[in-house]
């Protein structure tokens, strides 16, 4: 199966132009050719059958003969605000992995223990486009620009979301299996290697979210974001 990411069509288009390093990867790595059926996905949800009609490497014309909107929605909404790690890759690697099992939402944030500050968005965006067409997939994750702990916490809160922290400090603690609700809106933060400050963890509880644990192992930040997807995935079987 041939699936391209083609951000800018409509679900009224019946013919629709691939954008030239598309088509060159149609025509030229594919060797696709008239009359050969191909697949687009616009990363909201659009799920487009597709015959080409013109073979161009650098405008290749298709017609669109199908559309499925909403494919393979998924019945949550989650949020992962996570801590970029020293090593970019393991971010990289939580990105792919996670818009494999699902996610809707990434926000990276910056906290006290963090040891990296910035990130390339536009490198994370792409890590999540390949993994969405890998697994065949029509949303792409939103993922947003890096933003302090502070002023993410200051942002105002959307209503009907479950608001969790999962950290390593003493203290009581609950499984998402035991209070998460099916069909939520969840926002879990996950904290970088050295996990979140004492005050960090403070101003969560205080602002309402729910400490979370996520079993008797210390996880890496990305592994701990990636399980987090998991049961939240598994929760909404």
């Amino acid at each position: 199966m041939h699936l391209f990411y083609t951000p800018t069509i409509e679900i009224h288009h019946n013919q629709f132009v691939l954008s030239e390093e598309e088509s060159k990867h149609a025509i030229r790595v594919l060797r696709l050719a008239v009359g050969d059926s191909l697949y687009l996905v616009d990363g909201r949800g659009g799920w487009y059958t597709a015959e080409i009609l013109d073979a161009h490497p650098k405008r290749t014309t298709l017609h669109i003969s199908d559309v499925q909107q909403d494919y393979q929605k998924s019945p949550y909404y989650l949020h992962i605000a996570i801590a970029p790690t020293k090593n970019i890759d393991r971010i990289e690697w939580f990105i792919e992995k996670a818009t494999e099992v699902g996610v809707q939402e990434i926000t990276p944030i910056i906290c006290e223990h963090s040891e990296r500050k910035e990130v390339k968005v536009d490198r994370l965006v792409k890590v999540a486009v390949a993994a969405m067409k890998q697994s065949l997939k029509a949303y792409l994750p939103k993922i947003n620009p890096p933003i302090s702990f502070s002023q993410f916490l200051n942002n105002d809160c959307k209503s009907s979301v479950e608001y969790y922290i999962a950290h390593c400090a003493e203290g009581e603690k609950f499984y998402l299996n035991d209070g998460a609700k099916v069909a939520g809106k969840y926002l879990i933060l996950i904290g970088p290697e050295g996990d979140f400050s004492e005050k960090e963890i403070q101003r969560c509880l205080d602002a309402g979210y729910r400490p979370i644990s996520l079993g008797n192992s210390r996880l890496r930040t990305e592994t701990a974001a990636l399980t987090s997807c998991l049961e939240i995935s598994i929760i909404n079987r």
